[in-house]
C-alpha cells in the first residue's frame, strides 16, 4: 500500500495547476522568482527569461489552459473509481510521462550552453563565453528562430521536469492501486458467485 493514495496525489497536482494558473494570470514574475526555478535553472545551465516579468497575452493563455486542465483533472476524480483508476488515468499517466520527459529533454539539449560558446552543451569549458538570452531568436534579429526558442528557459524547464516527476509518481502509485482494486473486485465476484451457488 502506498503512503499517499493516487487520488490525493492527483488532487494535489490539479490544485497545483489551478494555483499556477492564478499566478500566471496575476503575477507571473512570482513564479519566475521562485527558489526552485532558480536552483534547477542554475544546476541545469538554463538561461533566465524576461517573458514572465509582467502579465502578457501568452501568460494569460497559459493560465486559462492550466485552469481548464486542473479543473478537468479534478472532475475525473468524481467518476466511479473503476473508470478513473483503471481506464482514464491508466492511459493518461504514461502519456503525460512521455510528453513531459520528451519536452524536458528537448529543452535541455536544444538550449545552448548557458554562458559558454557554441550551440552545444559539450563545448570546451575554457571557450570564451557567448551569453544566450532565452526567448531571443537564434538566427539574429532578422529571424531564423522558431517557436521552440521561447521554451528554452528555466521556468519552462522546471515546469516540465516537475510534471515529469509528478506523473511518474502518479503512474507508479496508480499501478499498485489498480492491481489491488482488480484483486478486490475479483474477490467480491468470487464471493458473490459462491453465495449464489449456496442458494
Amino acid at each position: 500500500m502506498a503512503l499517499i493514495s493516487v487520488k490525493t496525489i492527483l488532487t494535489s497536482l490539479s490544485l497545483f495547476h489551478i494555483t499556477l494558473a492564478y499566478f500566471f494570470y496575476t503575477n507571473p514574475n512570482a513564479i519566475a522568482d521562485q527558489a526552485l526555478v532558480y536552483v534547477l535553472g542554475e544546476a541545469m545551465g538554463m538561461p533566465q527569461t524576461t517573458s514572465f516579468t509582467t502579465p502578457s497575452s501568452a501568460t494569460s493563455f497559459l493560465s486559462i489552459t492550466l485552469l481548464v486542465l486542473g479543473l478537468s483533472d479534478l472532475l475525473t476524480l468524481s467518476m466511479p473509481e473503476e473508470i478513473w483508476l483503471i481506464h482514464y488515468w491508466g492511459s493518461q499517466a504514461p502519456l503525460r510521462i512521455t510528453v513531459f520527459a520528451f519536452v524536458s529533454l528537448y529543452t535541455y539539449f536544444s538550449t545552448p550552453s548557458y554562458g559558454r560558446a557554441g550551440p552545444s552543451r559539450m563545448s570546451h569549458p575554457l571557450a570564451p563565453p557567448n551569453v544566450f538570452v532565452a526567448g531571443s531568436s537564434m538566427g539574429g534579429a532578422g529571424g531564423g528562430g522558431t517557436g521552440g526558442d521561447g521554451l528554452r528557459n528555466r521556468v519552462f524547464f522546471t515546469f516540465a521536469f516537475l510534471e515529469f516527476l509528478s506523473w511518474f509518481w502518479v503512474w507508479v502509485t496508480l499501478k499498485e492501486e489498480a492491481s489491488s482494486f482488480v484483486a478486490r473486485k475479483r474477490r467480491r465476484g468470487s464471493a458473490s458467485n459462491g453465495a449464489a451457488r449456496g442458494f
